[in-house]
């Protein structure tokens, strides 16, 4: 019976994180100074990207639990992880590429 419930407790749990995520098809947007910036979750699922790649590495699982500052991002952090001109357009210089005023 111990087992059951454990188990019935992780799903639960792996449950309520996918939910958390933007899987493709999917967005979510969020206001900042420079404009609103929208994460589509088609444009990095089509490029073959799974969440697990940033989530919970890169990002928390919970929208809003990660505070990102331009600063961190140009340093490599957070979406610069990818966003480093390398792997993905460069963030630095890029402005209007995520934010929409």
């Amino acid at each position: 019976m111990k087992k059951l419930a454990t188990a019935a407790a992780l799903i639960v749990v792996l449950a309520a994180a996918q939910a958390m995520a933007v899987s493709a098809g999917k967005s979510v947007e969020w206001n900042t100074s420079m404009g609103k910036v929208t994460f589509k979750g088609d444009d990095h699922a089509g490029k073959g990207l799974k969440c697990n790649e940033c989530h919970s590495k890169i990002f928390k699982m919970k929208k809003g639990s990660t505070v990102m500052k331009m600063a961190d991002i140009n340093a490599g952090k957070f979406c610069g992880a990818c966003h480093d001109g390398k792997r993905a357009f460069k963030s630095a210089g890029n402005c209007a590429k995520c934010h929409k005023k």
